[in-house]
């Protein structure tokens, strides 16, 4: 009867009361705290708490709000932070990544830790401030420790006192340039997500620049009590190491980086196995320097929690010239295929794709194909893969091709025009289509289909519930600005470097691009010696330039600052030589957008899609967000944060540029209540309980997508 109901992929309301019947009691439930960030190491997201459900979520109501009070409202800070709760204590960060500690029933603040002023003490932030995502919790019963990622520098933190550990690391930090087998002092390496904790160990990933100059993305594990480096795991393996001989150049471990585990992991504590997704290898859109499969770029990892060695990889894009990382870490969960329970592990991509594997052997549990795609490239020196991995089911979550069909009909005939023959010009058609100095439509775009949120999964059902981007965007090819054979002026150079090093995000005439920012009046800022020590320090999604010389600084700023008196200077400085050096650029991060700004394709652009994983079938898709030009059309907004699922019938999730934040009944898709935030809730929230209350709290940091800065966590609760 139970499997008959699972291959149906529809649960009655009798099975559903057969399983609240044979469910675990509340002393054994995983499900009823939010400890962890995803709520368990699993990563699903659910919560089995049953006091807010479908029949009086419309009585929700603040039950409490706390401002961190430092939002940055002119350098657009974020709160992506999706807060744990220990023992009626929620943790979470601030805009200026404070670790906070907040009474979770009243939200009043317990303690606040500031890196910028450990122990009181004044410093100078000389790491890169990035937005930070979730904190780690480790106890043994007496002590209790908090870890979470500053830039390179990762905390322990007493989280009864909100003071530093001194016995880890030193004097309380490691710093994660270190232990990657090679200097990389000078360049950018950070942690936007929290590590994990398996039984006395700290296991993290990093961030790396995307660039020529990008560190290796090695996965590392810490003892947790002294901050000794553990294990690592080489995600560029190194002579005698699996997967060495999948890259063509036999020293491309010696300079190629980037292979990064950015979005954090999840874990199977019982078998001991490590889940960790990995992005690609450096530069994202020119593989000519890293030919071949390069593992492990682009893959899913399932290693040895204990030793970090590999049990299987699963690579999901081969030769990655789209940016295609694993943005997030995949969900642990079992489902019914084949008349069995199997242990699973659900992989969401970028391309809107699913991939289910079995848990302990990587096996797909749907087919996988291989299917030819184009692989005819301009460029010169590239080597594209000829075909790409493509399961048969889960269906897609998300559109996948883009084409003059799908143009923005909710725009005037003139701008349609325009954007119809914008289109002419670009390469398009198909997932896979190589990026090309004409411009290549990457869609889904740079942002998904899925993002960093990640899914939520309900462990009764095996219905998977993630929100979708659908904006197309435009990677241009350009080739890199070489030195002049004469003597260059310090304008010229600089002109030059910025070319190479900055357009790619900032735009070719600095008027920004993506979600990086215009930099046209930054002159109106920064002095000389301020622009030149933000190159060496970075600041949030802008990493560290430390790499570069004083000549090459100068020359940078006698352009972007617009120093007339320097810029007629002769340019000093001498090329080095770098054998990671590509021959080609972009001109930017752009999105395929109409004149007005909107998304150049049809409606909808955000989706909230509920995916069952027993039969590989989409149940609903509904649109997430209302954009406010077009209110009541179904448009759906971009989304960044991802949704929490409960027993009670509800998937709650806010993510959206409306500042809203809604409960969707997960059997349909139907919203069955709204809020409005202070600011958009860009991030997660988590469900949990105090003294019989039950609460749902979100981050409200705003910041993206041009939405205002906010600075407050606002919690949920019945009357």
């Amino acid at each position: 009867m139970l499997q008959l109901g699972f291959a149906s992929g529809k649960l009655t309301y009798s099975l559903a009361l057969l399983f609240l019947l044979f469910s675990c009691t509340s002393e054994n439930d995983p499900y009823t705290g939010w400890s962890v960030t995803g709520g368990t190491k699993e990563g699903i997201r659910y919560s089995s708490l049953t006091q807010i459900d479908t029949s009086n979520v419309t009585q929700l109501s603040i039950a409490w709000t706390y401002h961190t009070g430092d939002a940055d409202t002119v350098n657009h800070s974020q709160i992506q932070c999706n807060p744990i709760v220990v023992n009626g204590v929620l943790y979470g960060t601030s805009p200026q990544l404070r670790l906070l500690a907040i009474d979770a029933a009243t939200g009043k603040e317990r303690w606040v830790f500031d890196p910028k002023r450990p122990e009181g003490k004044p410093t100078r932030l000389d790491f890169i401030l990035n937005n930070n995502r979730g904190v780690a919790y480790w106890s043994d019963g007496k002590d209790e420790r908090l870890f979470y990622a500053v830039g390179a520098r990762m905390h322990s933190i007493d989280a009864k006192t909100g003071k530093m550990d001194k016995s880890f690391g030193q004097e309380g930090i490691i710093d994660l340039h270190n232990d990657l087998g090679k200097d990389v002092s000078q360049l950018y390496v950070s942690s936007t997500s929290p590590p994990i904790i398996y039984k006395e160990l700290l296991i993290t990933g990093t961030r790396v620049s995307e660039n020529t100059d990008a560190a290796p993305g090695h996965i590392r594990a810490y003892n947790v009590r002294t901050g000794k480096l553990e294990w690592i795991f080489h995600t560029i393996p190194q002579p005698g190491e699996f997967g060495y001989d999948t890259w063509e150049d036999p020293q491309a471990y010696t300079f190629i980086g980037g292979a990064n585990s950015w979005s954090g992991f999840t874990l199977d504590e019982v078998n001991g196995i490590l889940f960790a997704p990995v992005g690609s290898a450096s530069f994202d859109f020119y593989g000519g320097k890293r030919k071949g499969a390069a593992l492990f770029s682009n893959c899913l990892l399932a290693l040895d929690a204990a030793t970090g060695k590999r049990i299987w990889h699963f690579q999901n894009v081969h030769h990655d010239v789209w940016d295609r990382d694993l943005p997030t870490p995949p969900a642990l969960v079992t489902v019914m295929h084949d008349g069995k329970r199997v242990e699973a592990v659900a992989q969401p991509s970028k391309s809107g794709f699913i991939f289910l594997l079995d848990r302990k052997t990587g096996a797909p549990l749907f087919e996988i194909t291989e299917q030819p795609v184009p692989a005819i490239t301009e460029l010169e020196g590239e080597k594209l893969w000829s075909t790409q991995p493509i399961p048969t089911l889960p269906e897609p979550f998300s559109r996948q091709r883009f084409g003059e069909n799908d143009l923005n009909d909710l725009i005037p005939d003139s701008s349609y025009q325009i954007v119809k023959k914008q289109l002419s010009g670009y390469k398009y058609g198909h997932l896979f289509t190589p990026p090309s100095k004409a411009g290549t439509i990457f869609f889904p775009g740079l942002d998904g289909g899925a993002e960093w949120g990640g899914p939520a999964v309900d462990p009764r059902s095996s219905i998977m519930y993630i929100n979708a981007n659908e904006i197309p965007w435009v990677i241009t090819i350009a080739d890199v600005a070489r030195k002049n054979a004469l003597n260059e002026t310090l304008l010229q150079a600089g002109q030059r470097i910025y070319k190479n090093i900055c357009a790619s995000c900032h735009g070719v005439n600095r008027e920004g691009s993506g979600n990086y920012p215009a930099i046209t009046s930054v002159d109106k800022k920064y002095s000389a010696a301020e622009f030149k020590t933000l190159l060496s320090t970075g600041r949030r999604m802008m990493p560290a330039f430390s790499h570069l010389s004083n000549d090459e600084k100068d020359a940078l700023a006698s352009f972007i600052l617009n120093l007339k008196s320097e810029q007629e200077r002769q340019y000093t400085g001498v090329s080095r030589p770098d054998p990671a050096e590509v021959p080609y650029t972009i001109t930017g991060y752009n999105k395929f957008l109409t004149p007005e700004g909107y998304p150049a394709i049809k409606p909808p652009w955000g989706t909230l899609n509920a995916v069952n994983l027993n039969t590989g079938k989409v149940e609903w898709r509904v649109t997430l967000g209302d954009h406010p030009d077009f209110k009541g059309k179904g448009t759906g907004t971009e989304n960044y944060g991802g949704p929490a699922v409960t027993a009670g019938g509800l998937i709650f999730i806010a993510a959206t540029q409306d500042n809203m934040i809604r409960a969707f009944d997960k059997s349909t898709g139907k919203i069955r209540w709204q809020h409005e935030l202070p600011a958009s809730g860009f991030a997660t929230p988590a469900v949990y309980e105090v003294s019989g209350k039950q609460f749902v709290v979100i981050a409200c940091g705003g910041g993206k997508l041009g939405t205002k800065s906010g600075d407050a966590y606002v919690a949920f609760a019945l009357p």
